[in-house]
Protein backbone atom coordinates (compact mmCIF):
# COMPACT_ATOMS: atom_id res chain seq x y z
CA UNK A 1 0.00 0.00 0.00
CA UNK A 2 1.43 3.36 -1.03
CA UNK A 3 0.94 6.49 1.05
CA UNK A 4 -1.35 8.02 -1.57
CA UNK A 5 -3.39 4.93 -2.33
CA UNK A 6 -3.22 1.46 -3.80
CA UNK A 7 -0.08 1.24 -5.90
CA UNK A 8 0.92 -1.76 -7.94
CA UNK A 9 3.30 -2.40 -10.79
CA UNK A 10 0.76 -4.37 -12.72
CA UNK A 11 0.81 -7.09 -15.30
CA UNK A 12 -2.18 -6.23 -17.46
CA UNK A 13 -3.09 -9.64 -18.80
CA UNK A 14 -5.08 -9.19 -22.00
CA UNK A 15 -6.33 -11.91 -24.29
CA UNK A 16 -3.24 -12.01 -26.50
CA UNK A 17 -0.54 -10.08 -24.65
CA UNK A 18 0.59 -8.92 -21.20
CA UNK A 19 1.40 -5.23 -20.77
CA UNK A 20 3.18 -3.44 -17.93
CA UNK A 21 1.58 -0.62 -16.01
CA UNK A 22 1.22 1.21 -12.71
CA UNK A 23 -2.19 1.59 -11.10
CA UNK A 24 -2.61 4.09 -8.25
CA UNK A 25 -6.03 4.56 -6.66
CA UNK A 26 -6.38 7.16 -3.88
CA UNK A 27 -8.76 6.26 -1.07
CA UNK A 28 -12.42 7.06 -1.78
CA UNK A 29 -11.73 8.02 -5.39
CA UNK A 30 -14.62 7.57 -7.83
CA UNK A 31 -12.79 8.35 -11.07
CA UNK A 32 -9.85 6.76 -12.85
CA UNK A 33 -7.79 8.26 -15.68
CA UNK A 34 -6.12 5.87 -18.13
CA UNK A 35 -3.11 7.38 -19.93
CA UNK A 36 -2.29 6.71 -23.58
CA UNK A 37 1.25 7.91 -24.30
CA UNK A 38 2.62 9.10 -27.61
CA UNK A 39 5.03 7.41 -29.99
CA UNK A 40 8.43 6.69 -28.53
CA UNK A 41 7.23 7.25 -24.98
CA UNK A 42 6.14 4.86 -22.23
CA UNK A 43 4.52 4.65 -18.82
CA UNK A 44 7.68 6.35 -17.50
CA UNK A 45 6.99 9.58 -19.44
CA UNK A 46 7.95 12.41 -17.05
CA UNK A 47 5.28 14.70 -18.51
CA UNK A 48 2.48 12.18 -18.11
CA UNK A 49 3.69 11.25 -14.65
CA UNK A 50 3.61 14.91 -13.67
CA UNK A 51 0.01 15.19 -14.87
CA UNK A 52 -0.89 11.93 -13.15
CA UNK A 53 0.48 13.19 -9.83
CA UNK A 54 -1.65 16.32 -10.13
CA UNK A 55 -4.74 14.21 -10.85
CA UNK A 56 -4.10 12.04 -7.79
CA UNK A 57 -3.73 15.16 -5.65
CA UNK A 58 -7.25 16.01 -6.84
CA UNK A 59 -8.54 12.61 -5.73
CA UNK A 60 -8.47 10.69 -9.01
CA UNK A 61 -6.94 7.29 -9.69
CA UNK A 62 -4.45 6.84 -12.52
CA UNK A 63 -3.23 4.03 -14.73
CA UNK A 64 -0.06 4.58 -16.74
CA UNK A 65 0.82 1.60 -18.91
CA UNK A 66 2.80 0.59 -21.97
CA UNK A 67 0.64 0.21 -25.06
CA UNK A 68 3.28 -2.08 -26.60
CA UNK A 69 5.46 -4.85 -25.25
CA UNK A 70 9.20 -4.29 -25.17
CA UNK A 71 9.62 -6.51 -28.23
CA UNK A 72 6.88 -4.72 -30.16
CA UNK A 73 8.34 -1.32 -29.35
CA UNK A 74 11.59 -2.23 -31.09
CA UNK A 75 9.71 -1.96 -34.39
CA UNK A 76 9.13 1.74 -34.97
CA UNK A 77 6.11 1.19 -37.22
CA UNK A 78 4.17 -0.27 -34.27
CA UNK A 79 4.35 3.08 -32.49
CA UNK A 80 2.22 4.60 -35.26
CA UNK A 81 -0.16 1.66 -35.67
CA UNK A 82 -3.19 3.54 -34.37
CA UNK A 83 -5.64 0.62 -34.86
CA UNK A 84 -3.35 -1.60 -32.76
CA UNK A 85 -2.93 1.05 -30.05
CA UNK A 86 -6.70 1.60 -30.01
CA UNK A 87 -7.39 -2.11 -29.57
CA UNK A 88 -4.88 -2.21 -26.70
CA UNK A 89 -6.54 0.77 -24.99
CA UNK A 90 -10.02 -0.73 -25.39
CA UNK A 91 -8.84 -4.08 -23.99
CA UNK A 92 -7.09 -2.36 -21.08
CA UNK A 93 -10.28 -0.45 -20.30
CA UNK A 94 -12.11 -3.77 -20.07
CA UNK A 95 -9.33 -5.04 -17.78
CA UNK A 96 -9.75 -1.98 -15.53
CA UNK A 97 -13.44 -2.68 -15.17
CA UNK A 98 -12.65 -6.22 -14.00
CA UNK A 99 -10.33 -5.10 -11.17
CA UNK A 100 -11.90 -4.88 -7.70
CA UNK A 101 -10.20 -1.54 -6.97
CA UNK A 102 -11.66 0.15 -10.05
CA UNK A 103 -14.72 -1.82 -11.12
CA UNK A 104 -17.13 0.95 -10.08
CA UNK A 105 -15.01 3.93 -11.15
CA UNK A 106 -15.92 6.38 -13.87
CA UNK A 107 -13.19 6.25 -16.51
CA UNK A 108 -11.44 8.96 -18.49
CA UNK A 109 -8.65 8.96 -21.05
CA UNK A 110 -5.64 11.27 -21.14
CA UNK A 111 -3.94 10.98 -24.52
CA UNK A 112 -0.69 12.59 -25.68
CA UNK A 113 0.42 13.05 -29.29
CA UNK A 114 -0.45 9.84 -31.19
CA UNK A 115 -1.88 8.44 -27.97
CA UNK A 116 -4.62 11.06 -28.21
CA UNK A 117 -5.72 9.53 -31.51
CA UNK A 118 -5.99 6.13 -29.82
CA UNK A 119 -7.88 7.75 -26.93
CA UNK A 120 -10.46 9.36 -29.22
CA UNK A 121 -10.82 6.21 -31.27
CA UNK A 122 -11.30 4.15 -28.12
CA UNK A 123 -13.83 6.64 -26.78
CA UNK A 124 -15.74 6.31 -30.05
CA UNK A 125 -16.09 2.55 -29.58
CA UNK A 126 -19.50 1.69 -28.07
CA UNK A 127 -18.09 -0.95 -25.71
CA UNK A 128 -15.87 1.47 -23.77
CA UNK A 129 -18.47 3.95 -22.37
CA UNK A 130 -15.85 6.55 -21.48
CA UNK A 131 -16.86 9.53 -19.33
CA UNK A 132 -14.24 12.12 -20.34
CA UNK A 133 -11.27 12.62 -22.66
CA UNK A 134 -8.33 15.04 -22.45
CA UNK A 135 -5.80 15.41 -25.26
CA UNK A 136 -2.38 17.02 -24.73
CA UNK A 137 -0.73 18.13 -27.97
CA UNK A 138 -2.74 15.40 -29.63
CA UNK A 139 -2.55 14.11 -33.18
CA UNK A 140 -6.32 14.15 -33.14
CA UNK A 141 -6.38 14.37 -36.95
CA UNK A 142 -5.58 10.64 -36.89
CA UNK A 143 -9.02 10.08 -35.37
CA UNK A 144 -10.93 12.67 -37.38
CA UNK A 145 -13.05 10.04 -39.15
CA UNK A 146 -14.61 8.82 -35.87
CA UNK A 147 -15.20 12.17 -34.18
CA UNK A 148 -18.95 11.89 -34.79
CA UNK A 149 -19.02 8.73 -32.65
CA UNK A 150 -17.33 10.30 -29.60
CA UNK A 151 -19.89 10.83 -26.83
CA UNK A 152 -17.55 11.71 -23.94
CA UNK A 153 -16.91 15.36 -22.99
CA UNK A 154 -13.58 16.20 -24.63
CA UNK A 155 -10.91 18.77 -23.76
CA UNK A 156 -8.15 19.55 -26.27
CA UNK A 157 -5.03 21.25 -24.87
CA UNK A 158 -2.44 22.47 -27.35
CA UNK A 159 0.58 24.74 -27.40
CA UNK A 160 0.15 28.11 -29.05
CA UNK A 161 3.45 27.71 -30.90
CA UNK A 162 2.71 24.14 -31.99
CA UNK A 163 1.20 25.45 -35.21
CA UNK A 164 0.38 22.31 -37.21
CA UNK A 165 -1.03 20.48 -34.20
CA UNK A 166 -2.95 23.57 -33.12
CA UNK A 167 -4.58 23.71 -36.56
CA UNK A 168 -5.77 20.10 -36.54
CA UNK A 169 -6.98 20.43 -32.95
CA UNK A 170 -9.12 23.40 -33.90
CA UNK A 171 -10.58 21.46 -36.82
CA UNK A 172 -11.47 18.48 -34.63
CA UNK A 173 -12.81 20.80 -31.93
CA UNK A 174 -15.20 22.30 -34.46
CA UNK A 175 -16.27 18.81 -35.59
CA UNK A 176 -17.01 17.41 -32.13
CA UNK A 177 -20.72 17.24 -31.34
CA UNK A 178 -20.29 16.75 -27.58
CA UNK A 179 -19.43 19.04 -24.70
CA UNK A 180 -15.93 20.18 -25.60
CA UNK A 181 -13.31 22.82 -24.97
CA UNK A 182 -10.08 23.92 -26.62
CA UNK A 183 -7.38 25.38 -24.38
CA UNK A 184 -4.37 26.97 -26.05
CA UNK A 185 -1.31 27.46 -23.84
CA UNK A 186 0.20 30.60 -25.34
CA UNK A 187 3.89 30.38 -26.19
CA UNK A 188 4.06 26.63 -25.60
CA UNK A 189 5.54 24.17 -28.08
CA UNK A 190 4.61 20.55 -28.59
CA UNK A 191 6.27 19.33 -25.38
CA UNK A 192 5.12 22.15 -23.03
CA UNK A 193 8.66 22.58 -21.73
CA UNK A 194 8.46 26.26 -20.72
CA UNK A 195 7.99 27.52 -17.19
CA UNK A 196 4.48 26.84 -15.92
CA UNK A 197 3.29 25.29 -19.21
CA UNK A 198 2.97 21.69 -18.07
CA UNK A 199 1.44 22.89 -14.81
CA UNK A 200 -1.24 24.63 -16.87
CA UNK A 201 -1.92 21.42 -18.81
CA UNK A 202 -2.23 19.45 -15.57
CA UNK A 203 -4.57 22.00 -14.02
CA UNK A 204 -6.85 22.07 -17.08
CA UNK A 205 -6.92 18.26 -17.16
CA UNK A 206 -7.63 18.00 -13.43
CA UNK A 207 -10.49 20.50 -13.67
CA UNK A 208 -12.00 18.61 -16.62
CA UNK A 209 -11.73 15.18 -15.05
CA UNK A 210 -12.93 16.16 -11.58
CA UNK A 211 -15.97 17.75 -13.22
CA UNK A 212 -16.85 14.77 -15.39
CA UNK A 213 -15.67 11.75 -13.41
CA UNK A 214 -17.34 12.47 -10.08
Amino acid sequence: MASDGIQTVTDIALEDVTLEGELIVPPESSGLVVFAHGSGSSRHSPRNNFVAETLRERGLGTLLFDLLTEAEDRHRENRFDIPLLTDRLVATTEWVREQPETSTHSIGYFGSSTGAAAALRSAARPETTIDAVVSRGGRVDMAADVVDDVTAPTLLVVGGDDESVRTVNREVYEALAVERDLRIIEGAGHLFEGEGELEAVADHAADWFTTHLE
